[in-house]
């Protein structure tokens, strides 16, 4: 297989991650005006999103099994295919509950295509260009992130929320196609097919609870009655789940996959990021318009850095993963953006512009030159007949970190600012304390991704 092969085999899969998070960063900026369209409520519209994140994270290790079993050329087109689907019942949508079940179907697509990226990938390539690929195809989701709020806004002012879905029904399409004609087609031998269709379903229930428990917790009350119950199936249906999969010789997730140490804690470390970057990334838009009173444009741009730094990293950070290994890059990652969330707990009424940048930058750096090498250090540590179930646990990973992330930070600065409101601060006040206690937090999970990372990349352990 040659190079230019092996790189248009890439950049087929990386445009599935790219339009899915396109997609979603586009469809945020969409939800006010859908609200106002199909005259429901702003916490009802939240389920267009909140739909969407639990659909595609509770099918990510089902879809991972999936591209273990069935050629990866047929898998990810089908994916492309129900994400375009997705994306045009979306765009015709004329009513609320329409529009809800589109969007779930949409996500499904989605959670085929981010659970089997990894391993496609892995499959494709070797040593540094495998840290490099890994890199670019993490540069490609944050450009994704990048420009899906600002063609979101231009489409929104141009025509309507409907045209936000628009840009990725072609390109879905043409994925497909191209998936389907160039992507690998070959398998490793299976002696039956056997699914544990009952191990599924124990898993979805539990997971959704979960991931439902989580998003909602704030909302309904931590210690509600449907919290409460929530926590009870997940807790049953997450038991008869694990006691199920021990028991047969097919199972959804062989469980001897944890016993691989950089698997483990590198996945670990992998949700302790993104609950760290939540923290700044859920915040910092409302300080900029609360406090400094910026508009949304102008806060936008000084967001930019983070996406700007982060692509130049990830390639970088990848490639050298690639040639020396993981460790080190994996530890500066965490130390990187700690420093940048040192800088934003300082934040006032009079920061300057040039510091929201520089914090922004670092954090980006911190990221990238996390992401790359977890990601290239954890596919490498599994046997190439379980990439498939390794790419969907790593997705899923990354998702439970975004969920956690969102769902403590809103939770603790909500219950920080009421608190010191309560002490008859003044609002802006009582914002930038809240704010500044909630930043502690996000280093204490900063802080955690990096002792996870120790553990998991030790010298002795770490097969790059």
């Amino acid at each position: 297989m040659t190079s230019q092969i092996k790189w248009t085999m890439f950049i087929v899969t990386a445009i599935g991650n790219f339009i899915a998070m396109l997609d979603s960063s586009s469809v945020n900026l969409a939800l006010y005006p859908m609200s106002q369209d199909l005259n429901v409520s702003l916490s009802q519209i939240q389920w267009v999103m909140i739909g969407y994140m639990l659909t595609l994270t509770i099918f990510l290790p089902f879809f991972g099994k999936l591209g273990d079993i069935f050629p990866k050329n047929k898998i990810y087109a089908i994916g492309f295919s129900v994400f375009a689907a997705g994306a045009f019942f979306s765009f015709i949508s004329i009513n609320y509950a329409m529009l809800i079940i589109a969007r779930c179907f949409e996500a499904l697509g989605a959670s085929v295509m981010l659970s089997n990226a990894q391993a496609i990938i892995a499959t494709i390539f070797r040593n540094a260009r495998r840290g490099k690929a890994l890199g670019l195809n993490g540069c490609l989701v944050a450009i994704g992130g990048m420009l899906g709020p600002a063609i979101g806004g231009m489409l929104i002012h141009k025509f309507s929320w409907h045209a936000v879905f628009v840009p990725c029904i072609p390109v879905a399409l043409a994925g497909a196609y191209y998936a389907w004609k160039i992507l690998p087609s070959h398998v490793t031998k299976q002696k039956s097919f056997k699914f544990d269709y009952k191990g599924f379903i124990y898993f979805t229930v539990s997971l959704f609870a979960l991931l439902l428990a989580i998003s909602q917790g704030y909302q309904w009350g931590w210690t509600s009655f449907k919290i409460i119950s929530l926590g009870v199936i997940t807790l049953v249906f997450g038991s008869m789940f694990y006691i199920r999969d021990h028991r047969i010789n097919y199972p959804l997730i062989d469980f001897s996959i944890f016993k691989i140490r950089p698997f483990t804690f590198g996945n670990l470390a992998v949700m302790c990021s993104y609950m760290a970057m939540f923290t700044n990334s859920i915040l910092l838009p409302f300080y900029l318009m609360e406090i400094l009173k910026l508009n949304a444009f102008t806060s936008g741009l000084l967001i930019l850095p983070y996406s700007l730094t982060l692509s130049f990293a990830a390639p970088i950070s990848g490639s050298l993963a690639g040639k020396y290994g993981s460790r080190y890059l994996t530890l500066a990652g965490p130390i990187v953006y700690i420093v940048a969330l040192i800088i934003f707990s300082t934040f006032n009424k009079s920061t300057p512009v040039w510091e929201i940048i520089l914090a922004s930058g670092i954090m980006g750096i911190g990221n990238g030159l996390f992401q790359s090498p977890s990601n290239n250090a954890i596919m490498t540590s599994v046997q190439k007949k379980d990439l498939g179930i390794a790419s969907g646990i790593l997705a899923l990973s990354r998702n439970m970190g975004n969920i956690l992330g969102v769902a403590v930070t809103i939770t603790l600065f909500e219950e920080f600012r009421e608190l010191f409101l309560s002490l008859s601060q003044e609002y802006s006040t009582a914002f930038l304390n809240a704010y500044h206690t909630t930043m502690g937090f996000g280093i204490l999970f900063g802080i955690t991704c990096l002792v996870f990372a120790y553990i998991a990349y030790k010298p002795k352990h770490l097969k790059n």
